[in-house]
């Protein structure tokens, strides 16, 4: 069964709603001057009850910056994942892996996103994707855009990860412009491990619609 995770959550009765209605993933954007970003996450999970937290993951999205940022805001709380949304090395994904074990005992999984520009896949050009399998756990697939990291409801042309997926032997994720409505058809053409959705399930910016993500979820569940 396809895995969901519900980013840019900026809330607990989000969070709440996300986790009642069978999410996977619960992701939290930690990019500063963006639309979802997360000032206070101590004060969120300090709502979320740890026997509910115990049946999700935890996930922290990061774009380009130093890792020690990285530790600072998530280090020590019971983050499962690092969703890392920039052009990262893989250098640096092993070296974030290695930090969180030596100073927090934790052993963070990381989720590096690519993005896709209509059929293209975008890399930084001293590395290929492959360069990255060693060092990460989980790939995600997300639209490109000029301006915005995420969160923007338009999606690429799902036919071009059929030559991706020939390279890879990483599970991976695929993101941008899903809803209720057509996710169903995206599970069946592509057959992803997991989904990743925000503004999908939007009402306006960083709040979550109820309805949309009972629907989401059961729809995508269910596919």
């Amino acid at each position: 069964m396809v895995k969901i995770k519900i980013c840019g959550l900026t809330n607990i009765n989000d969070v709440l709603n996300a986790h009642f209605y069978g999410a996977d993933l619960l992701g939290f954007i930690f990019v500063e001057n963006t639309p979802r970003y997360v000032s206070d996450i101590k004060n969120i999970l300090s709502y979320f009850p740890l026997e509910k937290r115990k049946k999700v993951n935890i996930v922290g999205l990061f774009r380009d910056t130093d890792i020690n940022y990285i530790l600072e805001k998530i280090g020590g709380l019971g983050f499962d994942f690092v969703q890392l949304h920039g052009d990262e090395s893989p250098g640096y994904c092993l070296l974030l892996k290695e930090k969180f074990k030596n100073k927090f005992n934790e052993s963070i999984k990381i989720i590096k996103t690519f993005k896709i520009n209509k059929n293209s896949l975008l890399l930084n050009e001293k590395y290929d994707i492959i360069d990255y399998e060693k060092n990460i756990d989980f790939f995600l697939f997300d639209t490109y855009h000029p301006s915005l990291s995420g969160g923007t409801g338009l999606r690429f042309d799902l036919q071009c990860l059929g030559k991706i997926k020939q390279k890879i032997n990483k599970p991976f994720f695929i993101a941008g412009g899903f809803n209720p409505d057509n996710v169903i058809n995206a599970i069946k053409e592509i057959n992803p491990y997991g989904i990743d959705i925000s503004s999908g399930v939007e009402k306006k910016i960083g709040i979550k619609d109820k309805s949309l993500l009972e629907r989401f979820i059961k729809n995508a569940k269910h596919s």
